[in-house]
């Protein structure tokens, strides 16, 4: 079968390509033609598109290309319909992808399958009316999703597991995922005998300009400690550097390694995103910390707007507080010192997060979230063949 894919930014490339790898188990004459990274183009197929020259966020740099977005639209929907694939699979970025879902299904007899749903429950649940009419099956990451959409919007899911189980478990069974601290400390030109606080400030440059230097602050409270920064693809070590205060709050930085990084440290400071259910899977206790523009409106906005009470993964999948969210008008430096200091310094309160923990991991569910979305949509397109 011919499987067209959609993957706008770097964790979607990453997702869609397990979940290829896992078709072409499954259906071993697959062909493959996709917008997407270079994760897709190490499977196979044809890449119409780099996801690096799509992926614009944010209400300015939006702004600013928008002849380019709207080429990648025109250029995108032709190319589904010249190719005439038998199922469209959409992997996340909802911006874009509710976009080319709508055009298809209204231009052509292709089915189109959603694989990580939009997170519709946060914000923007009136999209619900494009994902009833423009999505023949959806496919979801996220246990509490299948309530929102079969419970509150009466529209059938399938919960297939979440693919970071996967690569967290992949990890986990490499050298790298049992490496001792000594051997991590020399590659990286740490110091062995200090402990490590791990700071993920984000994969995008505004979250790292925003959150990087009030972290590296926090964690220069506790000079036992050696703080080290994950560094994000596509970001370079000058970059980190600016952000860098000149007050003795460094950190050594560290490319390619988030995983191994996480494996060495005692606590984590986290942006929120799938890094918070990164942390927590790999058992890091972490405080997720988030700066906005304007803290006190931001913090109004989450109270009243937003239509859950959480933003990190960790406590939206246990469902309860897990870890400490210091977001908008709470992301402040003595808030996260405070927070360090309890994961660092009080047992009990680091095993009752990592208690949290195991919950959320129960609630997740067991590795194979790549292979049961490929059986499902298999099965769902012979099934459409008879």
């Amino acid at each position: 079968m011919k499987y067209y894919l959609i993957a706008g930014e770097a964790s979607g490339d990453l997702h869609a390509s397990r979940l290829m790898s896992a078709l072409l188990d499954r259906d071993p004459e697959a062909q493959f033609r996709f917008l997407g990274g270079d994760f897709m183009a190490a499977v196979g197929g044809k890449p119409v598109k780099h996801y690096k020259e799509m992926a614009y966020m944010g209400f300015v740099p939006v702004l600013l290309h928008l002849r380019t977005i709207f080429a990648n639209m025109r250029l995108c929907k032709a190319d589904i319909v010249a190719w005439k694939p038998d199922v469209l699979i959409l992997v996340d970025y909802p911006g874009f992808n509710l976009d080319i879902a709508r055009y298809v299904h209204s231009h052509t007899s292709t089915p189109v399958f959603y694989y990580i749903a939009p997170k519709l429950w946060a914000w923007k649940e009136y999209r619900i009316k494009n994902i009833r009419r423009d999505i023949d099956q959806l496919f979801s990451i996220l246990p509490f999703e299948k309530e929102f959409f079969e419970g509150k919007h009466h529209y059938p899911i399938h919960y297939v597991g979440n693919p970071t189980v996967d690569e967290v478990h992949d990890f986990l069974s490499t050298p790298q995922g049992n490496e001792p601290r000594q051997d991590f400390a020399r590659r990286n030109g740490l110091a062995p005998q200090r402990p490590v606080i791990a700071l993920l400030a984000g994969s995008r440059r505004q979250e790292i300009k925003d959150n990087l230097p009030d972290m590296l602050r926090a964690a220069a409270a506790f000079p036992q400690y050696q703080a080290v920064v994950a560094g994000a693809p596509g970001i370079t070590p000058d970059y980190y550097r600016r952000y860098m205060p000149a007050d003795g709050a460094q950190a050594t930085i560290v490319f390619g390694q988030t995983y191994a990084l996480l494996r060495q440290a005692e606590a984590a400071l986290v942006t929120s995103g799938t890094a918070t259910l990164e942390t927590a899977l790999l058992r890091v206790p972490q405080a997720v910390c988030y700066h906005t523009p304007a803290g006190k409106v931001v913090a109004w906005l989450k109270r009243h707007v937003l239509k859950v009470e959480y933003i990190s993964l960790v406590n939206l999948i246990a469902g309860r507080e897990v870890v400490k969210e210091l977001v908008a008008d709470t992301m402040t430096v003595a808030h996260m010192r405070r927070e360090l200091g309890l994961l660092l310094g009080d047992p009990a309160y680091r095993q009752r997060q990592l208690q949290g923990y195991d919950d959320m991991a129960a609630r997740l569910g067991q590795p194979g979230a790549p292979r049961r979305a490929a059986r499902l949509m298999v099965e769902l397109l012979a099934g459409r063949a008879r």
